[in-house]
């Protein structure tokens, strides 16, 4: 599984990328929100990637964010929604606002980002309104982020998952972590290294 590329960015496109990785060119398939973010042609780039197989081709989407990431896959989990939809509408609306709409099943908003229709706008909420309100959404008044500590939540709290640990009590301990740090700047493994330490002593 290719789950990330950093490279020289030699071409890009609003919807693909070129990226040579010590001189092999991978083609990535990016959303709007990604193109808006690089830099020029020449410079360094690192992409958050998902590598989708299907019968004919293997496809390779790329996401400046893990979080773009993460959300890309929760949307070609539901039903009827594959990865150009994802695409679509990643490059159609911030995913913190996606999340609210979801979360509040505002299927107006929902049905307003380009190419999708309303039975796609209502399985989005159906699907995918628990796993947002229980997994993804914070509560900034009570647990405020500081810059940069979001997307390194989101990473940690991949790897936690991934290790096999419950979301929530991950979510948990990552907060209780973030919290006690008072500001201190964590680097990704002392995050996780201190939430193990966390749940574990729980």
């Amino acid at each position: 599984m290719i789950a990330s590329l950093t490279g020289i960015l030699k071409a890009k496109t609003p919807t693909e990328v070129l990226i040579d990785v010590n001189g092999i060119g991978y083609s990535v398939i990016i959303p709007l929100s990604t193109f808006e973010k690089l830099g020029d042609i020449g410079s360094h780039v690192s992409l958050s990637t998902h590598l989708h197989v299907r019968e004919d081709a293997l496809q390779l989407f790329g996401f400046a964010t893990v979080e773009e990431r993460f959300f890309f896959k929760l949307l070609i989990s539901v039903n009827g929604v594959g990865p150009k939809i994802a695409q679509g509408i990643l490059s159609g609306i911030a995913v913190s606002d996606l999340k609210q709409h979801i979360a509040r099943e505002n299927i107006s908003a929902l049905t307003a980002i380009p190419g999708v229709g309303r039975k796609t706008a209502e399985r989005l909420v159906i699907e995918l309104r628990d796993k947002i309100g229980k997994v993804l959404a914070i509560d900034q008044s009570s647990f405020p982020l500081q810059d940069g500590q979001e997307e390194l939540r989101q990473e940690a709290l991949l790897a936690l998952t991934s290790l096999g640990y419950n979301r929530p009590i991950a979510e948990k301990a990552l907060r209780q972590v973030l919290t006690e740090a008072k500001g201190e700047k964590l680097s990704l493994q002392t995050l996780i290294k201190r939430a193990l330490h966390s749940t574990n002593s729980a």
